[in-house]
């Protein structure tokens, strides 16, 4: 894998001791967890500096070493750097609740259905559902086709680095929300994941790019609502299920409890739990101090994609 070296400004979500004491890093504009270099630890600035950044809820700049999951160097941003941060990470209004749950207990054929079970209220912002099952997969497929790994020319730039799912789920999750309110104009929703108990981590296995196991601290990936006519029903009778649309961890739709599932895999990480979820507007971009950020112009999105598009997982 090529090497994933970044300098950016990032806020500091949580500092948490992880497996054999070591002191871990979140970062809200990260999935990818991360622990002080041997240089950076032995620097005491670096970890105070971080420490003071996360008290003071401001950004601080970073140099980051995404294959090793390391912070290199810590330091303090210019105030240009800190206007420019402002400007592009524009906070969303009204977020909705983050919900506990516990997906070994999670009833599957209620959990899914919006009707019965998942009745959000970010659902009233947009009616024009997925309206059958083959709608959604060809949504899916068009996505997965635009993979940074499959020759181009693509039918809408940049690329989307699916091969690279240590990180940039957000980059991603936003460039296929935008390619399903306009191509399509279909509803598109965020669904977010999160590890934030203890040492808990999300954990998969990249079965599609090597086989190599992966971990988080957060996911997201956008969610569809879809009428489904199910077999033995009244032709009449459909009823609305989520669906996630992720071709970085599955070949086809997925319904939202089967996503959640699969980031438990205890055979890549011992603690392997999602502790909490959450479905936003699709305008969601990244968590942001218990709200979340926006990227309404595709800035981010776009140079984050850019960044990613030659950098593989395993």
């Amino acid at each position: 894998m090529a090497t994933a070296r970044e300098t950016d400004l990032v806020t500091v979500a949580a500092v948490r001791t992880g497996d054999r004491k070591t002191v871990e890093y979140l970062f809200n504009e990260r999935q990818r967890i991360y622990v002080l270099a041997d240089r950076a630890a032995a620097d005491d600035q670096s970890a105070r500096r971080l420490k003071a950044a996360l008290a003071k809820k401001r950004p601080i700049k970073v140099a980051l070493n995404a294959k090793r999951g390391t912070i290199e160097r810590v330091s303090e941003p210019t105030g240009r750097e800190l206007d420019a941060f402002t400007r592009l990470h524009v906070p969303l209004e009204k977020p909705e609740k983050i919900i506990r749950v516990q997906v070994a207990k999670i009833d599957p054929t209620t959990f899914n259905f919006v009707d019965l079970y998942l009745k959000s209220p970010t659902f009233r912002l947009c009616t024009k559902i997925v309206p059958r099952y083959a709608k959604a997969k060809e949504i899916f497929d068009f996505c997965a086709q635009l993979s940074c790994n499959v020759p181009g020319p693509y039918a809408v730039a940049p690329c989307i680095p699916f091969q690279y799912v240590i990180d940039g789920c957000y980059a991603r999750a936003h460039q296929m929300r935008r390619i399903i309110t306009t191509r399509y104009r279909y509803c598109c929703e965020k669904v977010f994941s999160f590890a934030t108990a203890n040492n808990d981590r999300l954990a998969v296995k990249a079965d599609k790019w090597g086989g190599c196991c992966v971990t988080w601290w957060y996911h997201v990936a956008p969610l569809i609502r879809v009428r489904m006519h199910l077999k033995g029903f009244p032709k009449k009778k459909s009823l609305v299920v989520a669906m996630v649309i992720d071709p970085g961890m599955f070949d086809k739709p997925v319904l939202l409890s089967t996503w959640l599932s699969a980031q438990e895999n205890t055979a890549c990480y011992a603690n392997a739990r999602v502790t909490s979820y959450s479905i936003q507007p699709g305008s969601a971009y990244t968590p942001s101090g218990g709200g979340f950020s926006t990227d309404p112009n595709y800035t981010a999105t776009e140079a984050t994609l850019i960044a990613y598009k030659n950098l593989t997982t395993c």
